[in-house]
């Protein structure tokens, strides 16, 4: 299980300080971020891996505590304000976020790119901020959204930055999510984001995670040792591959520099 700031998936074997019952409260909470805002314990249960009685004694506290709501007509949970009241005290303590602010407007308005800031969850990416030029209304990224670490160019830029032994682990968490058919192919992606990133500092995305998108990313390290990314994306009909590549993530990877040198 990741914390926000992106440390590394922590869960020992024979661990006695490791609390399994909290773990498996957290996946249940974590279910609701897969596509679906309104579950059954039997959804939830198919999403987790957990035993229905597990899933059904975790709604049942989690709904107690006030982080699910249940509703009776349709017989299932959604996710209520306890959740809410978590993830904005994280991200409003997010001193980087307040910081990055005017170097994120200048840059946006400057390209005319829609500028993120995200921190990783297990194998996604989460805007904590996103920053849009004047009258933009394309790309607009909601705080919290999740982006899959795999094809974006923010999940590469983290992928890049870590040790080679958190690396791996990423990477045999990734090959054993998408399996043999598509992780080859994921994988020579985070390859060649690996080969950008040793020459030039820079991770690119051009139509992989969309194909109407382009995207660069950078990682940005706070110095309490937390990696975060920051990335600047457009419809690849405004932003070619080529301008982005030659010219403009280049400029983002300086602004990273800058963000770092705030000393948060």
């Amino acid at each position: 299980m990741a914390a926000p700031g992106g440390s590394e998936p922590v869960k020992p074997e024979k661990d006695r300080k490791f609390v399994e019952a909290l773990s498996r409260g957290l996946d249940v909470l974590r279910a609701f971020s897969q596509g679906s805002v309104i579950l059954g314990n039997q959804d939830i249960a198919r999403l987790t891996n957990l035993p229905k009685p597990t899933v059904s004694r975790m709604t049942y506290t989690l709904t107690k505590l006030g982080y699910l709501s249940y509703n009776p007509v349709l017989e299932k949970y959604q996710l209520s304000s306890g959740v809410l009241a978590l993830g904005y005290a994280y991200v409003s303590n997010l001193k980087v976020r307040q910081l990055a602010k005017p170097y994120m407007d200048e840059f946006a308005r400057r390209t005319n790119m829609s500028v993120g800031l995200t921190c990783r969850d297990r194998l996604h990416m989460i805007y904590v901020e996103n920053r849009l030029p004047p009258e933009a209304s394309l790309l607009r990224m909601e705080i919290g959204l999740k982006l899959p670490m795999s094809t974006t160019s923010a999940g590469r830029a983290y992928y890049c930055a870590v040790s080679d032994q958190a690396r791996k682990v990423l990477a045999d968490s990734m090959a054993e999510k998408y399996g043999p058919e598509a992780w080859p192919a994921i994988k020579e992606g985070l390859d060649r984001a690996m080969e950008d990133f040793k020459e030039y500092g820079f991770c690119l995305s051009e139509g992989e995670w969309d194909r109407n998108i382009n995207s660069a990313g950078v990682p940005v390290r706070l110095q309490d040792g937390t990696i975060m990314a920051l990335t600047c994306a457009a419809p690849s009909y405004l932003i070619s591959g080529e301008k982005l590549r030659e010219s403009i993530a280049h400029q983002l990877a300086m602004l990273g520099s800058d963000i770092e040198s705030l000393g948060v």
